[in-house]
């Protein structure tokens, strides 16, 4: 790998890091496309696992009393009956509709929350056992359609009024299981190449710094700037799912 492609690899990681740990989401949002333009695809989302999980694992130690094990367990339970239903819908499915449907969405809820806050109204819904795991069905589903857990997630506890700290625990805690997982069946059944492995090596100081630094960013954050920002986020992520689906079907 030439030196300018990795200097681009390692300022994406850089941002891409601070975002993710300043909101408890964001790294493969930011990550994805400008990976795709360095290297090529298949190369591109499998550095993205690695390096997700690594961010996901850094970002553990000091939110882990933040988590709440009950609504993780949860939110796990469903992504896991999710997933094959997303599998099984995008294998029939137009992957550009598909995308610009889940990114008109995630944009509608963006705004949707940012309202909701602005009119200081009551939470749009409750923390429980049924919509715990329907959000986490509908994460499943939208890493089997989309590739994007966080966004479905994020809404969710969000539209609760969540903690912002019990939020991005608990986002990266599953995060953690998702990533694992799915490296895991990623080493088992195609194998990941020895060059990725010291690709992603080369990159964890900067993900390292990136996400010490958005942990310092956040821990001085209020909960209204915290909220802003991963609306913000959420509204971002919905637009570039817009931009990529319609690229795609013109393209």
């Amino acid at each position: 790998m030439n030196p300018p492609v990795w200097a681009g690899l390692a300022a994406t990681c850089f941002i891409a890091a601070l975002l993710q740990a300043t909101n408890g989401f964001g790294f493969a949002v930011l990550a994805v496309p400008f990976f795709l333009v360095l290297v090529p695809a298949d190369q591109a989302i499998q550095l993205i696992i690695i390096l997700s999980l690594a961010i996901s694992l850094m970002m553990i130690p000091p939110l882990r009393d933040a988590i709440e094990p009950r609504l993780l367990t949860r939110l796990a339970i469903g992504s896991a009956i999710g997933l094959p239903i997303g599998l099984i819908a995008f294998g029939h499915s137009n992957p550009s509709i598909v995308r610009l449907a889940a990114g008109a969405v995630i944009v509608l809820f963006a705004a949707m929350l940012g309202w909701n806050r602005y009119r200081r109204r009551s939470p749009l819904v409750e923390l429980r056992l049924g919509s715990d795991l329907a959000a986490g069905t509908i994460a499943g589903a939208a890493t089997g359609l989309v590739g994007m857990p966080g966004p479905p997630l994020m809404i969710y506890l969000m539209a609760a009024a969540a903690p912002m700290r019990a939020v991005r625990a608990t986002l990266v805690a599953f995060f953690v299981l998702v990533y694992a997982a799915t490296l895991l069946s990623d080493v088992v059944f195609l194998g990941v190449p020895a060059a990725d492995w010291a690709i992603s090596a080369s990159l964890l100081p900067l993900i390292w710094v990136g996400g010490r630094a958005g942990l310092r960013i956040a821990d001085h954050l209020n909960e209204t700037v915290a909220a802003i920002l991963s609306i913000l986020v959420l509204a971002a992520a919905g637009l570039y799912t817009l931009a990529a689906a319609a690229s795609a079907a013109l393209y």
